[in-house]
């Protein structure tokens, strides 16, 4: 998927993204396979959707794809050359944003007894989100764009973020009590750090799916939009923000800076998890296999529903 510059102004959600009329090197961007990414030189604002390649969960594919992202966007804007003051990331799948982790990856390992595979996805996984909660030591904001679930991983990987914008009615949470695990991959560190302990333990513990209404009340989630305006959500905040951006950056590094939480930390849970998987019985494996069918049929459907939207494009244009 290219990368593409377009003014912010030219576009509005439904219209045809512009393609590029600056030639320049897009460092890898254009090899993601499974990340769109559009830079819209009018606000400095680069915007990066997830486009997975089946189950809308993170496959070793798309994590080495946020990776390349990352590497790309370190090479393209780190150097000054190139104004880059915010970076906005969520996904093009229907209804989700991410359902985590890769289950029937998870699974094959356990049953194969295979614990350093799991420590390397893990690793793998913070590593890209440790990168992120560090904006890349870059002078941007980040914000994580939620117009569909965030479940497990995809709800950790949003923590990440300095900012998240979600429409009403989204969900998140974590599952992975119901089959006898916990969210390895930063989850507890974040949500100990903004809302202690106790209420941290609650969240993972209880197995059950939040709204982002129920989120924003705990301040997880910083801006309510309303369903299916998400995108022009992020548009008034970065308008709204203009004068008083350098400030606000600012106050995010320090918040790091006060609740940092460093890479080995976020490993060494990783090594924690990995280890409770693979005590994880028939009986839990069997559960989690059960959700990667229910993944693969909300696939089905996505996959049916967007060829019918193909479909009737066609027809409705035959017939102009």
């Amino acid at each position: 998927m290219p990368l593409r510059r377009r003014p912010t102004a030219a576009r509005r959600p439904s219209e045809k993204r512009i393609a590029p009329t600056v030639s320049s090197p897009d460092h890898g961007l254009s090899e993601l396979a499974q990340i769109e990414v559009n830079l819209e030189t009018d606000t400095s604002t680069l915007w990066a959707f997830m486009r997975p390649q089946g189950r809308p969960c993170q496959n070793p594919e798309m994590l080495a794809d946020f990776s390349r992202l990352q590497d790309g966007i370190e090479r393209g804007f780190g150097n000054g050359s190139l104004d880059l003051n915010y970076f906005v990331f969520g996904s093009r799948f229907p209804g989700v944003f991410s359902l985590g982790g890769d289950l029937s990856l998870f699974a094959s390992k356990i049953r194969a007894g295979d614990e350093a595979a799991l420590v390397g996805y893990g690793n793998a996984c913070v590593d890209v989100l440790h990168r992120n909660m560090n904006a890349l030591n870059l002078p941007i904001i980040t914000i994580g764009l939620v117009q569909g679930d965030a479940l497990g991983g995809g709800f950790e990987g949003l923590l990440s973020f300095d900012v998240i914008i979600a429409e009403k009615g989204t969900k998140f949470g974590f599952p992975e009590i119901l089959f006898g695990l916990f969210p390895g991959m930063g989850a507890y560190s974040f949500l100990a750090r903004r809302l202690g302990t106790i209420r941290a333990q609650e969240m993972i513990l209880d197995g059950r799916t939040y709204t982002a209404e129920e989120m924003h009340e705990l301040g997880i989630v910083h801006v309510l939009a309303e369903r299916g305006q998400g995108e022009a959500a992020v548009r008034a905040y970065i308008a709204g923000n203009h004068r008083r951006r350098n400030g606000q950056q600012a106050i995010y590094r320090a918040a790091r800076e006060v609740n940092r939480i460093s890479l080995e930390e976020l490993r060494k849970i990783v090594s924690v998890w990995a280890a409770a998987a693979m005590n994880l019985t028939d009986r839990d494996l069997s559960i989690m296999e059960r959700l990667v069918l229910a993944q693969d049929r909300l696939r089905g459907k996505a996959q049916a529903a967007q060829a019918r939207t193909v479909t009737a494009r066609g027809l409705a244009a035959s017939a102009r």
